[in-house]
């Protein structure tokens, strides 16, 4: 077959398109450029490149045997490079790359399917069926896959609206280590599963493109690919159809503080082991000297901010999306320092992405893993961002039973911290979690480090997963939205590990069967309970609530004017008893005995055993 290169005006070419969330690099002698690869016919494409300062681009591939011939030079305009190939065979995939000024063989970064040298053939076909191979021998480096194929999903759910804030349920999830498939098909078979839980979100860890197979999926590569390592792009799409049809919104993580070494845009402009000054996009060195990962997105640059509005828009129109966790948002500014402090320049820069957010989805979930300065934080809250509330390691002191000694200024296990009001707050925006992908699970150091005195042992299985109910009863009764790391619900007790030498990032054993062990099935019921409780009481979305949180003896007052209700927990290894604020004098039936109770005035003195929960709803 001979393949023919058209010549035409990229004026025509890109009109003639069909309309794209890629940015368009604005007009240059009267010429719209629109980054990518984009469809113009069945049996042709066109190729547009943004690259600054470079002289020359040849595409090369398949349908040239690899070679760099006059034909396959693209042509310059400006800043961009561009080319139109036709009478392509319709359907076919084919392979192939840019080479930048001879030298440099890269993948477009808008590429939707990529060619890995390394990596691609280990995916098992069952996983990736019919994956094309690379074309070893004839070049290296990451290539991009290509063809005029309209793969169009056929959507059974075309519009989906998530619940409201208050009502919010996360599941986060890791696809490599929730099923033995470690596929995004083994995640669609659990969704059943997820929503007899009480789970109305799921969020997956970044799915993108990232380097390698075996990740969390914060080492990202490119940003328009889904990871082939977790299925087909029509894999993904059914998971998300199925999640709508169950109720569930879908929410991808996303990293955008940083890139590593296979991005095509840090290869560009390489300095070495930095990028260079030239770089369109990304800093020359990290400014924040706490934290710093791979490449830093430089967020103030023009082409930047053009960058990542293009990455949420393709994925909200192409995949559906419900929103986005964005990782270490605190990252997203150029002032030096470890990014603790209140920081403008980084608020603007935020409220300027949400807002394009929100011109593709109105009502797009936001959420930030931020873990900065209080006053930041309400300010982004008060913008109806969700900010990520970490309470993992003072949950973690109260369940092991170490409250009633001193950390610093207070109590130990104090968990204030997981209430929106107590932070100073005016809206439910905070999304506390005992767990997350970052901390150590519960039950591992429940099992551990627990306290223990005669005839009461925190290290038993049982007695942990008792005071790790008590802590679900608490936390999910604040109001709020709230997250479950995958297992949690099950009292998953691997250790996860504080570095990379202790195998932190590496597999854990996924454990299904503790679904059918008696005491940890208990601590999935008492999960599913109160999840559906906070969707279905309205008490449980009140803005009308007290919350004494830093004692051993902890309880949450939610007040009504339909049915208030009153959750509270004794985290001692000793009998506690306690005045409890009830709000108003009332019958309650404690939901999980039945038994009654009246109040006579707002309090009433509660007896509690050592990790015994009781949460009180008005008759």
């Amino acid at each position: 077959m001979k393949y023919i290169l058209f010549s035409l005006s990229l004026s025509f070419l890109l009109f003639s398109c069909q309309p794209s969330d890629r940015p368009d690099g604005g007009d240059q002698a009267g010429i719209t450029f629109r980054e990518g690869i984009t469809r113009i016919s069945e049996d042709s494409l066109a190729f547009v490149l943004f690259a600054p300062k470079k002289q020359s681009v040849y595409l090369i591939g398949d349908f040239n045997d690899w070679k760099t011939t006059e034909t396959y030079k693209m042509k310059k305009s400006g800043d961009y490079f561009w080319i139109k190939i036709g009478n392509l065979i319709p359907d076919k995939e084919y392979i192939c790359q840019y080479l930048i000024d001879n030298s440099i063989r890269i993948a477009d970064p808008y590429a939707v399917k990529i060619s890995d040298p390394v990596y691609d053939k280990e995916i098992s076909p069952l996983v990736y069926p019919d994956l094309i191979g690379y074309p070893t021998g004839k070049t290296n480096e990451i290539a991009m896959t290509v063809s005029t194929q309209q793969s169009d999903y056929n959507w059974k759910i075309q519009t989906f609206i998530p619940v409201t804030v208050e009502k919010l349920n996360i599941y986060e999830v890791l696809i490599r280590d929730f099923t033995e498939q470690g596929s995004i098909k083994g995640v669609k078979d659990k969704i059943e599963y997820l929503k007899t839980l009480g789970i109305n979100a799921v969020e997956l860890m970044p799915f993108n493109e990232f380097e390698g197979n075996d990740s969390w999926g914060y080492n990202p590569s490119f940003y328009f690919a889904t990871d082939k390592a977790y299925g087909t792009v029509n894999d993904y799409k059914a998971f998300i159809d199925a999640c709508h049809s169950s109720g569930i919104a879908v929410i991808m993580d996303m990293v955008l503080n940083h890139s590593y070494g296979q991005s095509p845009m840090v290869r560009m402009y390489k300095n070495g082991d930095q990028v260079s000054s030239d770089n369109p996009w990304y800093n020359t060195a990290s400014p924040n000297t706490s934290y710093s990962w791979g490449y830093d997105f430089n967020h103030e640059s023009i082409y930047t901010r053009r960058f990542v509005d293009s990455v949420c828009a393709f994925w909200i129109k192409e995949y559906k999306i419900d929103g986005f966790r964005f990782d270490f948002t605190k990252g997203f500014t150029n002032r030096s320092g470890d990014g603790q402090q209140y920081d403008p320049s980084r608020i603007t820069i935020l409220k300027r992405m949400a807002d394009e957010i929100r011109k593709r989805k109105e009502n797009a979930i936001i959420i930030f893993e931020h873990l900065a300065d209080n006053s930041e934080e309400r300010e982004l809250s008060d913008y109806n961002i969700l900010l990520w509330g970490n309470i993992n390691y003072n949950t973690n002191e109260a369940t092991m039973g170490w409250g009633e000694e001193s950390g610093g200024n207070s109590l130990k296990g104090d968990l204030s911290g997981a209430s929106y009001r107590q932070r100073g707050w005016n809206s439910p925006n905070l999304i506390a979690y005992m767990e997350s992908h970052d901390e150590e699970r519960i039950m591992y150091k429940n099992e551990m480090y627990g306290k223990s005195i005669a005839g009461y042992n925190v290290r038993d299985l049982a007695v942990g997963l008792q005071r790790t109910k008590a802590a679900a009863v608490i936390l999910l009764s604040v109001p709020g939205a709230k997250m479950i790391w995958q297992f949690g619900e099950l009292g998953y007790d691997y250790k996860l590990g504080s570095s990379m030498e202790e195998g932190r990032l590496e597999k854990k054993p996924v454990r299904w069967d503790y679904y059918d062990i008696a005491e940890r099935r208990s601590l999935y019921d008492l999960f599913s309970q109160m999840l559906k409780l906070r969707q279905e009481e309205s008490c449980f979305s009140t803005k009308s609530y007290n919350a004494d949180l830093s004692n051993n003896f902890k309880y949450v007052t939610l007040i009504s004017s339909e049915k208030s209700a009153v959750s509270m927990a004794n985290f001692d290894v000793t009998t506690l008893s306690k005045s409890v604020n009830f709000g108003k004098s009332s019958t309650w039936k404690e939901y999980f005995s039945g038994q009654e109770i009246t109040t006579e005035n707002i309090n009433k003195t509660i007896t509690l055993l050592p990790g015994e929960y009781r949460l009180y709803i008005e008759k």
